[in-house]
């Protein structure tokens, strides 16, 4: 066989699978619509004002940070996974980047990109 097939039954199935849900969704969920439901939730309060208010950059700002810390800090797990196998080596490469993060982290904060004033 080749190893492709089980590829290609799995990729199938979860056609199938996706395909089944939206139908049964569809088939036997609910029909009706009111106004109530076709409203933006806001935690449960009315919705107030234009839904295009305008935003400060510090929410976007945060929100890059938070990504850009977020996916380098998954760089982590690996290493911490393969430690013992990498040696001082990997220690040294790791020790560099996490010194680059937190330079970076600094440099955000000095820079005032993670105050709320």
């Amino acid at each position: 066989m080749s190893p492709y097939v089980s590829v290609f039954i799995l990729s199938a199935l979860s056609a199938i699978i996706v395909v089944f849900m939206v139908s049964a969704s569809t088939l036997f969920g609910p029909k009706g619509t009111n106004p109530a439901k076709q409203e933006a939730f806001e935690c449960g309060n009315p919705p107030t004002g234009s839904a295009w208010g305008r935003f400060t950059v510090r929410f976007y700002m945060t929100a890059l940070l938070f990504i850009l810390f977020d996916v380098e800090v998954v760089f982590l797990y690996p290493w911490a996974v393969l430690f013992r196998d990498l040696g001082l080596f990997g220690f040294f490469e790791m020790l560099t980047f996490l010194i680059v993060l937190g330079i970076g982290l600094l440099y955000a904060w000095r820079k005032g990109a993670l105050e709320w004033d």
